[in-house]
């Protein structure tokens, strides 16, 4: 068996389980939400504003934050007041949905409605995996290049949303985002692209709504990771 069929194997197993886990979440009421971004794009600091306000409105939401080491993102996270979960890779480069149900089970508590799974820092492995979420998100920082998303396309391409972070750095970075909305919508026409800055907590409220409004339907991407959520 050549490396590319091994590959298909190994993302069809992992596709079976991803759909099985969105099921069982599914008839928990819970929706799982997988956010994707290279490392230093700003997005525990943004998802700890996001956790934050969910909290403060009462709604019941958990994170699972991956990392090849150190808790440190968990620490950061839990001061949010919600419940919060490392998981160490130990050295792979990206999360699978056998990872994300073995880390729930006896875990997760029962009255969660969003799950927000932060995976690993890496644009490429990831976006091949299906983790059993309703919603991906995939996030840039203005300091990245306006090309990242024709660098790549596959994570791009299968994002139910995108968020720019770090927008407070846009005109020091000379970021243009006129040609960065261009080539999202390249890849992926007709996402919705979100502005946000963890700094100020600017656009934490949007995302919050778009993971709770997934449910009842969500942009489909051309390059879905399955078949299972509704198109908008």
């Amino acid at each position: 068996m050549c490396r590319s069929d091994v590959k298909q194997t190994v993302l069809a197993k992992n596709d079976d389980l991803a759909a099985t886990l969105r099921d069982d979440l599914a008839r928990q009421g819970v929706t799982l939400v997988n956010l994707l971004s290279s490392p230093g794009s700003g997005k525990t600091e943004l998802l700890g504003r996001v956790l934050s306000r969910a909290v403060e409105r009462g709604i019941r939401v958990a994170a699972l934050t991956a990392d090849l080491a150190t808790e440190n993102d968990a620490v950061r996270l839990a001061r949010s007041g919600a419940p919060v979960r490392q998981l160490l890779t130990d050295g792979l480069c990206h999360l699978e949905a056998r990872q994300v149900r073995a880390h729930l089970e006896g875990w997760l508590p029962p009255d969660t409605s969003v799950l927000f799974v932060e995976n690993v820092g890496n644009l490429v492995c990831p976006a091949s995996y299906d983790l059993g979420e309703t919603l991906r998100i995939v996030l840039m920082a203005v300091t990245e290049g306006e090309d990242k998303p024709l660098k790549y396309p596959t994570a791009f391409g299968s994002a139910h949303l995108v968020v720019v972070t770090k927008t407070d750095l846009a005109g020091p970075a000379g970021f243009d985002e006129a040609a960065f909305r261009a080539n999202v919508h390249r890849v992926n026409p007709g996402v919705e692209i979100v502005r946000s800055c963890a700094r100020t907590g600017s656009g934490a409220g949007t995302l919050l709504e778009r993971a709770l409004a997934a449910r009842d339907g969500a942009h489909r991407p051309p390059l879905a990771p399955h078949p299972h959520v509704p198109v908008a």
